[in-house]
């Protein structure tokens, strides 16, 4: 054990670092290195001609009609002039709609990709009609666009230089992109480096160490951990049942950010951190396991939309839970058929030991009503395979008992680029839930897998509090690549839960 240890510290210790293009913010571009510049319509290149000259310009519109490039929406070219000042010219169609947030988040991650591959020292980005607001998100896109998990490649070469956004509102989209997009950008970098670390570096203590540094001297942030023993001592049974098959010892983490008024109750994000997710005695098969390494991203997601809110002085009270634990299948693992005892009382009769989320996000929902009385709660978990056949990677199911919830993590969800769906929760849920011989049953309980999933959740759910829950497990880690999410880890939830608070605090 302390042999796989060292070797895992090691590893992180010799691996490269993470490189990205710095983000910067000018009035004027040099003449030399790349230019991507973003096009709604063909007819009109004065911006671009602006920057590059009238004669690099001429033949940029006649290499444009030659290539047969429309500026539809998303659509990108890759043009030589021959009299350009620059040595790539790169266009990004705008379409002729009216852009929002996300499509200029989505811009700039496509700028962001294109800037990954250049070889230029120097890449700048023209975003006509882009106001200083609109030019922050593009760069947080960008921020996010070129993100890649190269840490234990012995050949990732560094990536150098900046990606510099051009404009005449340099200045004030500069301040916004460090006030408030920068944050969050680093924030779902953080989330998503958590979900693609192997599970022998990234465990409990492992994510309570990151999650430390990365709140480290961040103002009114407090951390609370509780171990194995002061878990017992509330009852936690549920949780520590999936635990008991572990060498690795579970954490709860409590993560508290206060910057609204004072008092006021906060609003709590409990998120499911399963680090890595043998399915414990109701084993899985191989295929596909090692992606249980990426069963934490609920509790990642949580943690990093608190962080941006923090780092961004938000004006509001928020409360990340995160629930960490391993599950595995030693000689000391539950097995199906035990009945454990909740914080809250109920007991729970294992069908599966591999229905784990909702086991720890019980006691941890339970603990944070206990504790926060929070003015609205919400859950995200990879929670169930359901989910994902029948949303695909297109939405993460949402849960709600109120309508107004629903439509407001809805609407942050589209604002954020981060759709949701969603899927029902209805009485017979609970009634298929019953267990012959205990309050409840975390699994085998019939075949809506994601709204039973759910609906246990809400068995630890008091009727008072507001309440939402979102499975995530068909979005958390992406197989085809997006405008601002590549291949890999997603970091799906941080954007939308840091627009759900700040729209609650406005």
């Amino acid at each position: 054990m302390r042999n796989l240890l060292f070797i895992a510290v090691v590893l992180a210790c010799i691996a490269p670092a993470h490189a990205q293009r710095s983000i910067d913010f000018a009035e004027a571009a040099a003449p030399d290195g790349a230019l991507i510049a973003g096009v709604a319509d063909v007819a009109d290149l004065s911006a671009i001609k602006r920057v590059i000259g009238p004669e690099a310009g001429d033949a940029l519109a006649r290499a444009v009609e030659t290539a047969g490039f429309d500026a539809a929406r998303g659509a990108t070219a890759q043009l030589l002039t021959g009299a350009a000042r620059f040595g790539e010219i790169h266009l990004i169609g705008l379409g002729e709609d009216e852009m929002r947030a996300r499509d200029w988040e989505d811009f700039g991650g496509r700028a962001g990709g294109l800037a990954r591959s250049s070889k230029a020292e120097a890449v700048y980005v023209l975003a006509p009609g882009a106001d200083a607001e609109d030019l922050a998100d593009a760069a947080m896109g960008a921020a996010l666009g070129q993100y890649s998990f190269d840490l234990y490649k012995s050949d990732a070469s560094p990536v150098e230089g900046a990606l510099t956004f051009v404009s005449d509102e340099a200045g004030a989209a500069g301040a916004r992109y460090d006030g408030v997009e920068r944050h969050l950008a680093d924030a779902v970098i953080w989330a998503r480096n958590m979900q693609s670390e192997p599970a022998n570096v990234l465990y409990p203590e492992e994510f309570v160490r990151r999650a430390r540094a990365g709140f480290q001297g961040v103002a009114d942030v407090s951390i609370t951990v509780l171990n194995r023993r002061q878990m017992e001592r509330l009852g936690m049974g549920a949780l520590l049942g999936v635990a008991q098959g572990s060498v690795r010892p579970p954490q709860l983490l409590v993560v508290r950010y206060n910057g609204g008024a004072a008092g006021a109750a906060p609003v709590v994000f409990a998120g499911k951190g399963i680090t890595f997710d043998s399915g414990g005695i109701s084993l899985k098969s191989n295929s596909g396991m090692w992606l249980m390494k990426s069963d934490m991203t609920g509790a990642a997601a949580v943690t990093a939309a608190v962080m941006s809110l923090a780092k961004s002085r938000a004006p509001v009270n928020v409360v990340a839970v995160a629930p960490l634990v391993e599950n595995m299948p030693d000689g000391g693992a539950q097995r199906p058929g035990d009945v454990v005892k909740t914080m809250s009382g109920l007991t729970v009769e294992i069908r599966s030991t591999d229905a784990e989320g909702r086991l720890v996000l019980s006691d941890a929902v339970w603990y944070a009503q206990e504790e926060f009385k929070p003015r609205l709660l919400v859950h995200v978990a990879t929670l169930t395979g359901s989910v994902a056949r029948a949303l695909s990677d297109e939405y993460a199911g949402l849960f709600a008992r109120d309508d107004s919830i629903a439509a407001r993590l809805t609407a942050a969800g589209d604002e954020a680029g981060e759709d949701l769906w969603r899927l029902p929760l209805h009485p017979n849920h609970d009634r298929q839930l019953v267990s012959p011989i205990a309050d409840i049953k975390n699994s085998d309980a019939g075949s809506p897998g994601a709204s039973i999933g759910a609906a246990f959740i809400g068995h630890f759910v008091k009727e008072q509090t507001p309440w939402a829950g979102l499975d995530i497990a068909g979005v958390d880690w992406r197989e085809e690549a997006l405008p601002t999410v590549p291949v890999g880890a997603s970091g799906f939830g941080v954007r939308l839960l840091d627009r759900l608070a700040r729209e609650g605090a406005e």
